[in-house]
């Protein structure tokens, strides 16, 4: 079959029977029949037109709808993508040793740190976001801008745990000019 067909369109179907178009995918068609219910038939399967409607110009794969909300989740929701520790931190552990000897030491596992500093920084990136989103006037947000810039390069010295470089904090670059 060469045409391709629109949602709402009435097939036949040698062993499903009657059916309806109830959408597309890359793979082939979503077919709600009669008497067996929702099948996915491909392209080229052999069926009788009943009544053919024009696919819309602007089709939208399911996939292509959870890739969107998943892109814009991961962009302003709270979430944190997986960043890995460096290798030779992984078992480790940081040693809080107090200046008077009759407190005592407390310890915890370096991917622990790690972790909630990796949730800093993506819980700056969401105020970022926020703020560039946000109806405050451009002098204010370019105020908060530098500000949130300040505190990126008051966490650099915690880039020596993460083991992309593409990861780690970027505070305030020097500009160089040619």
């Amino acid at each position: 079959m060469n045409t391709l067909l629109g949602i709402g369109s009435r097939i036949q179907h040698e062993e499903f029977g009657n059916g309806v178009v109830i959408n597309l995918k890359s793979t082939g068609y979503i077919v709600t029949f009669f008497e067996q219910g929702v099948k996915i038939l491909k392209f080229d399967a052999p069926l009788t037109i009943i009544e053919a409607i024009e696919p819309d110009n602007d089709l939208v794969s399911l996939f292509d709808v959870e890739q969107s909300i998943t892109r814009v989740l991961l962009r302003w929701a709270d979430q944190t993508e997986v960043v890995p520790l460096g290798d030779k931190w992984k078992g480790g552990k940081l040693i809080f040793k107090p200046g008077r000897a009759d407190l005592s030491s407390k310890e915890m596992p370096i991917d622990a740190f790690f972790h909630k500093i990796v949730m800093v920084r993506d819980r700056l990136r969401v105020l970022e976001q926020r703020v560039n989103a946000s109806s405050i006037d451009d002098e204010e947000k370019v105020n908060i801008q530098q500000y949130i810039t300040r505190i990126y390069g008051s966490l650099t010295s915690f880039n020596v745990l993460f083991k992309h470089p593409h990861q780690q904090f970027v505070g305030e670059k020097a500009s160089i000019e040619a």
